[in-house]
């Protein structure tokens, strides 16, 4: 009984003692936990009362200053912090979301502050936006984009006081275009943090396509049918084909250049808002820019200077053919690379009409007036002129005959430079057509030889025809295109 009792006496204070500091840990725990949540809810408060005040001060709506002033011009440091209160603020709000539900108090009147902040937000957006349209048109901020190239390449006149003047304010140009778009891009990455993206695409994107908008329509750039183009007169039509090549080449390397520029900088946190806000800025307006060569295509007007306007314009497209594809990458403005791809093919196929409208031309040509002392026939001369001009074309020629049928070889004569009975690929499909063309032409002279009575007036007009096709030839770049061969043989005769 004894040491049962002992056993019992020594065992209950170890009891007791392990008993006691138990329930001074949890004690300890909940004490700390009730000082976090204090100091954390004081943290809130703080947070949500330094908000307030520097939002409230830029409030239009109860503060006659803020209304007539701008946050991001009258103190940047200001509104650097008016960003960081409302990032902080936003920060609060899912705290508050995840500790104390969408009821709390604090939370609502963190939500009011906020909506008040972003009203702010969307003001200075759109200040900045329209008042800063000058140093963020597109040439504007495209220039800005190749300062250093351009610096470099003025680097050896740094004497001449003209060029330091005009390369100082073009400095000061970019420094402000550099500036805007800083400020954007700062508002646009706490907007769209903060929700409010959906408000923020909607600013920017009336104002930014109202500005695409304007340049195209300042470049002459305008909505036309296949039916109207169809009734001009080639005069009319000529003017509005030069008109387009110098907006295309005015588009690409400003126009949409620095939209996509501008763009891109703004929203470079979300490749999504990026997208939505430049096709709905270009797309229309870059989808008209390349309809139009596809409506000069189809036209019906045979004038043959209709040729080298129809080569100048898919010289341009297929120029700039990787820069269409970069800036207008987006799966969303696939369309524009469409147009642009249709209207090369609808041009191209063109150049081919165009090319069998003159051998049809000349193989027509019934003038049956001779030539007095065997001289140059006019079928030769204006023939030769618009052969020379087309050989100046010799890239984009190659590109679209590469892959056109060569003429059926049972219509060549023997004679043929190209023999109908060689099985070379190599010849350029170019140089085959070219040399065709010619000897159309010089078949269709040598019909015209036989309305001279007298045989040797007859040899004496063909040699000297065959002398000018030569001469042309060697003078222009036919000579390239046919080869010495040709010329060698062609001499020979």
């Amino acid at each position: 009984m004894p040491r049962k009792g002992m056993r019992s006496l020594c065992f209950s204070p170890r009891t007791l003692s392990f008993s006691t500091s138990r329930q001074s840990t949890t004690s300890e725990s909940t004490a700390s936990s009730t000082n976090r949540r204090r100091f954390s809810e004081s943290m809130i408060e703080q947070t949500i009362d330094a908000a307030a005040t520097i939002i409230m001060k830029w409030d239009a709506d109860t503060s006659a200053y803020a209304k007539v002033t701008s946050l991001f011009y009258e103190s940047k440091r200001e509104a650097l912090q008016f960003i960081r209160s409302v990032n902080e603020l936003q920060k609060t709000m899912h705290l508050l979301v995840s500790d104390q539900g969408s009821g709390s108090e604090k939370l609502v009147r963190a939500q009011i502050l906020m909506q008040t902040a972003m009203k702010r937000l969307q003001k200075e957006f759109y200040q900045i936006l329209s008042m800063n349209r000058a140093h963020l048109d597109p040439e504007s901020v495209s220039t800005r984009s190749s300062r250093t190239s351009a610096r470099s390449s003025t680097s050896d006149f740094d004497d001449d006081d003209e060029i330091r003047t005009a390369g100082d304010s073009i400095s000061e140009i970019e420094e402000v275009s550099s500036m805007a778009m800083s400020d954007l891009k700062l508002i646009a990455d706490c907007m769209i943090a903060s929700g409010y993206a959906k408000e923020c695409m909607h600013i920017y994107k009336i104002i930014r396509k109202s500005i695409i908008d304007e340049g195209i329509y300042k470049l002459g750039i305008e909505k036309l049918s296949s039916s109207q183009v169809n009734k001009m007169e080639w005069d009319v039509l000529d003017l509005k084909i030069k008109n387009w090549l110098e907006a295309e080449k005015i588009s690409m390397r400003t126009l949409f250049t620095g939209e996509r520029i501008l763009c891109d900088q703004v929203f470079a946190t979300s490749d999504l808002i990026k997208e939505s806000c430049f096709t709905e800025i270009s797309k229309e307006a870059a989808i008209l820019l390349f309809g139009f060569p596809e409506l000069v295509a189809k036209t019906k007007k045979y004038s043959p200077e209709k040729m080298f306007r129809v080569l100048d314009m898919y010289s341009a497209i297929s120029e700039d053919w990787k820069e269409i594809e970069t800036i207008f990458s987006f799966e969303s403005t696939s369309t524009v690379r469409l147009q642009s791809l249709d209207s090369l093919v609808r041009l191209s196929e063109s150049v081919r009409s165009l090319l069998m409208d003159f051998e049809s031309t000349i193989q027509k040509d019934s003038s049956k007036t001779m030539i007095p002392g065997g001289g140059l026939h006019p079928l030769t001369i204006s023939s030769m002129n618009y052969l020379t001009l087309l050989a100046d074309y010799s890239n984009i020629l190659t590109d679209i005959i590469s892959d056109w049928p060569p003429p059926a070889k049972s219509t060549l004569p023997a004679s043929f430079l190209f023999s109908p009975d060689s099985e070379d690929s190599t010849v350029p499909a170019i140089s085959v057509r070219f040399a065709w063309l010619i000897l159309v032409l010089l078949c269709k002279l040598d019909g015209k030889a036989k309305h001279y009575k007298d045989v040797s007036l007859s040899y004496l007009f063909l040699a000297n025809n065959l002398q000018h096709v030569i001469s042309r030839v060697r003078t222009s770049n036919l000579q390239y295109i046919l080869g010495e061969e040709w010329i060698t043989k062609h001499e020979a005769k």
